[in-house]
């Protein structure tokens, strides 16, 4: 249909955006629904009016897409289409309302747009991010959604000065994209913060320096951070959701030119208490969304860092297996063992 894109899918990951949803936690559940999100593969067939994209095209589907046209595609600042804007509840295309899937004649609903535990899915062009050919998909799919989220948040958002202190509030995929955007940014301690342990030698491959767990100190955790940076870290990186840790990330940043970013999601009912002194003593708190990235225009840019070596992706990428066993990377999520695990549609 028009300005629709069918793509192949060769390479899809899990994400914890898709264990959610599977768990039916937060919103109204919708059934039968294909999820899948964050992925790698080859333009099929175009609708009409696609004119920049052809059968054969290498891309990566995004969950949030970017029209070029409304005023957020415009601003040079954001990256929240008007049009194309995650959307959990849509199960349906955007252009008649309907599904591009179905069994037995019945429909079986899209998730955010994107549906990439599949084969073949439909997209609206705008989140259809083409990028260079040469690039291996089944390592930059990973930068579908996760880790240019973390990576966004520190580049783009935190912009860590460089020899500066930046604290990463959880150490899961994007917790270590962050980590590995600080590091890229040229930041000389960055210190790990997280409730489990296990994750912290993991974590150095990705540029952490130092870690704590609040679990070892009685006193808060902005307290400790505070001791052990002279006053405060430079930038802090929130990707738990945890809005304890959200205050704890803001609380933690050195007033006069301290910065934090918040990238977890929270829980719909979280409410963010602090004083406001700590905004009057010259601290700065920030949220992003997808790390400030536009799909369609820099992803590709995050595709040729990875392709110049400037970031390295395989370090996110923990296990593999074919889609007949896409079941066992749930139980790897869920167990919480890894980073990302590929998942294979032809084995």
């Amino acid at each position: 249909a028009m300005e629709e894109v069918r793509v192949k899918i060769l390479f899809t990951s899990l994400c914890h955006t898709d264990v959610y949803f599977w768990e039916a936690k937060g919103q109204t559940p919708m059934f039968p629904r294909i999820f899948g999100h964050e992925a790698g593969g080859i333009v099929e067939s175009v609708g009409e009016g696609v004119t920049e994209l052809a059968p054969g095209d290498h891309v990566l589907p995004v969950f949030t897409g970017e029209c070029k046209e409304c005023p957020h595609c415009k601003s040079a600042e954001s990256n929240m289409c008007d049009l194309l804007r995650i959307n959990t509840d849509r199960g349906v295309m955007i252009g008649d309302g309907k599904s591009r899937f179905s069994i037995d004649g019945k429909p079986i609903y899209h998730f955010v747009g994107t549906s990439t535990f599949s084969e073949y899915t439909v997209m609206h062009v705008g989140c259809v991010a083409k990028i260079n050919p040469e690039a291996p998909l089944d390592k930059v799919c990973v930068l579908s959604c996760g880790i240019s989220t973390g990576l966004g948040a520190s580049i783009n958002v935190a912009k860590p000065p460089k020899g500066s202190t930046v604290a990463i509030f959880g150490l899961g995929a994007v917790g270590l994209a962050a980590a590995e955007g600080a590091r890229i940014a040229g930041a000389s301690r960055i210190i790990g913060v997280d409730l489990n342990a296990s994750r912290f030698e993991e974590a150095r491959k990705f540029g952490c320096t130092e870690f704590v767990n609040p679990k070892d100190h009685t006193k808060p955790v902005q307290q400790v951070l505070a001791e052990m940076t002279n006053g405060g870290v430079d930038r802090s990186v929130e990707c738990t959701g945890n809005v304890n840790a959200m205050i704890q990330a803001f609380e933690c940043v050195h007033d006069g030119w301290g910065v934090a970013v918040l990238v977890g999601v929270p829980h719909k009912d979280a409410e963010f208490k602090t004083h406001p002194m700590n905004f009057l003593n010259e601290r700065t708190l920030k949220g992003t969304f997808f790390g400030n990235f536009k799909p369609r225009t820099d992803l590709p840019n995050v595709v040729e860092m990875y392709m110049r070596k400037e970031l390295e992706v395989e370090k996110f990428i923990t296990h593999s297996v074919p889609f007949s066993e896409i079941n066992k990377a749930f139980d790897l999520m869920a167990k919480g063992e890894g980073i990302r695990c590929i998942i294979r549609m032809e084995n």
